[in-house]
């Protein structure tokens, strides 16, 4: 397709014609696999014609990456939605448990999607970027609900990050993984007393 100026929609149908295009063509290329979907099959099941995606979006990559971007702020990264939470001693193990619980039920997406996303991740420098920029936030609401709860730790950030990797990884093996042989009750256990012993 040539290069044209993309239109910004301003009207109510418009935002929601887009946002649907968004919507339906992520979920396509995250079940059929980002190679084997076309703008043609996008704009058939966003009920849309196919010269209507060309207005919005240069090609099916932009739509990715525009669904990508909604998808990591509302549940690739949802320890995000605690920015704001009060943290006490006596309620550190729970509020991190209820992180882990909120962050198990955000991991909605079929085992398919999750794979195309993560092997997107490693192919494509912008999708790459996408979760840099949501790793880097994440890191940072950590760090500062240390510090909002009079928590001044040596190596703060290190151990932020650290905290959001054991996380996203225990949603991971409960949600995608799912060894017989593993007690996720227990694993559970062991990461939230993990994080707690890293903040002593």
């Amino acid at each position: 397709m040539e290069n044209h100026e993309l239109r910004q929609p301003v009207q109510k149908r418009a935002i929601e014609k887009k946002n649907r295009i968004i919507e339906c063509g992520f979920k396509l290329m995250c079940e059929k696999g980002y190679h084997n979907v076309d703008c043609i099959e996008i704009a058939k099941v966003s009920d849309v014609a196919t010269g209507t995606i060309y207005q919005y979006f240069k090609d099916k990559r932009d739509i990715f990456l525009q669904g990508l971007q909604k998808e990591a702020s509302g549940k690739l990264f949802p320890i995000l939605e605690f920015k704001d939470k009060k943290i006490t001693k006596d309620t550190l193990y729970s509020t991190i448990d209820k992180i882990i619980t909120v962050s198990i039920k955000k991991h909605t997406m079929s085992q398919i999607a999750h794979e195309e996303i993560m092997a997107m991740q490693h192919s494509d420098s912008d999708v790459a970027k996408i979760f840099e920029k949501y790793e880097l936030e994440a890191t940072n609401v950590v760090v500062e609900l240390f510090e909002k709860n009079g928590l001044k730790l040596e190596n703060a950030y290190e151990k932020a990050h650290l905290i959001i990797i054991w996380i996203d990884d225990l949603c991971h093996e409960i949600v995608y993984h799912k060894h017989d042989n593993i007690n996720y009750d227990k694993m559970k256990e062991l990461v939230i007393n993990s994080i707690i012993n890293l903040l002593k």
